[in-house]
């Protein structure tokens, strides 16, 4: 009994867990009443033992269909659409940082926005890492995505980043931008979004 009561005593002392935040990778314009989210469950080793994500994994193995989940919404009123529907859009979201740009192309087609979109996608293998495919070559067909650019690292021996896309595509992105593109980034703030940083710094500066 003194040695579970200890146990409650470290179990007090430990932080609460912090809330995991996923973007909404849905548009309500386009399905009433749901909200979807993209999710890459995290999963590893240490000291020879599996391990994973806390909430990844439970929202992939433990929550059953028809289950409930608590959720809260937490608004960012500065990553939205732009206020003219004209404007270019050029969306940068390399793995799950996809999410909110499903959502804008969503959003587009099913208010009949027009106006030129570029994405950039990539992640590591694009047979089993290619996300929502078949819905960017139905906008490419439809016209609601002008251009897709991706880049999947270990498809070939050196390892290729959407930093290195949009290098590539230097004299095309400074265009876009010369009309007045909107740039969105979304996924690793760590290193993605530096090196995506850098990359557009070094072509407006080559320009």
């Amino acid at each position: 009994e003194g040695e579970h009561r200890a146990l409650g005593d470290v179990a007090d002392l430990l932080p609460a867990l912090a809330p995991r935040l996923y973007s909404i990778s849905s548009s309500l314009a386009a399905f009433p009443g749901e909200v979807h989210l993209t999710v890459a469950a995290v999963r590893y080793e240490t000291g020879g033992r599996p391990r994973g994500g806390l909430a990844s994994t439970w929202l992939a193995d433990r929550l059953a269909r028809g289950d409930t989940a608590p959720v809260y919404v937490h608004r960012n009123p500065r990553f939205r659409l732009p206020a003219d529907p004209g404007a270019p859009v050029v969306m940068i979201g390399p793995g799950t940082g996809i999410a909110p740009f499903r959502a804008f192309l969503h959003q587009r087609r099913a208010l009949g926005l027009t106006g030129r979109t570029w994405l950039f996608f990539g992640d590591q293998y694009e047979a089993s890492c290619f996300f929502y495919k078949d819905e960017w070559d139905k906008a490419l067909a439809d016209g609601s995505l002008t251009r897709l650019d991706t880049a999947f690292s270990r498809d070939q021996a050196h390892k290729i980043y959407v930093q290195h896309r949009i290098k590539e595509a230097g004299k095309e992105v400074f265009a876009w931008l010369e009309r007045g593109a909107i740039f969105y980034v979304c996924g690793d703030a760590e290193r993605m979004a530096k090196d995506v940083d850098e990359a557009l710094h070094s072509i407006i500066h080559s320009a």
